[in-house]
């Protein structure tokens, strides 16, 4: 399957979090991460938290191809940036599930 010119790619990143961090966690990813991700041109397509099993699930978009994903990935790996965002950071991820993923049902279409 071809992606259009118009087309975007998807990362799914899914973490189980080390128990109690959360709340902290949460406050980190909108100070930090969001702002960075979209200083890079990533797009924030969605984070939802789960409470219960501690875990959070989020994902991150640019237009084009994979191999566009992946170029921009490795610059936004290696900014000033994202190494501040991180700097002096605790271990709050547990577990990462990360990978590209492709629609398989749109937004708001019912189901």
């Amino acid at each position: 399957m071809s992606l259009e010119p118009s087309a975007k790619t998807v990362q799914l990143r899914r973490y189980d979090l080390v128990p109690g961090v959360l709340d902290d966690f949460l406050a980190w990813f909108h100070a930090e991460i969001v702002p960075v991700r979209t200083a890079q041109g990533f797009t924030v397509e969605f984070a939802y938290a789960d409470r219960e099993a501690e875990q959070f699930t989020w994902a991150v978009s640019v237009p084009g191809d994979a191999a566009a994903f992946t170029a921009l990935e490795q610059t936004y790996l290696a900014s000033e940036g994202r190494a501040a965002a991180f700097a002096g950071q605790p271990t709050r991820v547990a577990v990462s599930h990360v990978g590209l993923v492709e629609t398989v049902v749109e937004a708001g279409s019912r189901a």
